[in-house]
């Protein structure tokens, strides 16, 4: 079985990361602190909740970080360029409809 350290050797057999350990080893190192905080946050509030519908949507969409995290330089120029957007630099971009024409959706 091809796990989520193997995947950058076989792309086609890439198997995404469910459990939270796993989401966790295939992040970046700089958002590893990041996912801890917010595990830890939401574990806790489900504990006091009984409602674990928080801890679900945690770890649905630090998943979502880890499959993009998979191309760590496309990754990581995307968080730059948010870091650069959300600081109101001037960055040229393209839109969700040139976008989306552009990959024949």
């Amino acid at each position: 079985m091809i796990t989520v350290s193997t995947a950058a050797e076989h792309p086609d057999s890439y198997v995404a990361p469910t459990t939270p350990r796993e989401i966790r080893a295939a992040l970046l190192p700089e958002e590893v602190g990041d996912f801890d905080r917010e595990y830890r946050h939401v574990m806790a509030e489900a504990t006091e909740t009984l409602d674990l519908t928080v801890v679900h949507d945690c770890l649905a969409r630090w998943r979502l970080v880890a499959i993009s995290s998979r191309d760590h330089e496309a990754h990581r120029h995307m968080l730059d360029t948010v870091r650069r957007l959300s600081a109101g630099e001037d960055i040229p971009t393209v839109s969700w409809e040139e976008t989306k024409a552009r990959l024949g959706l």
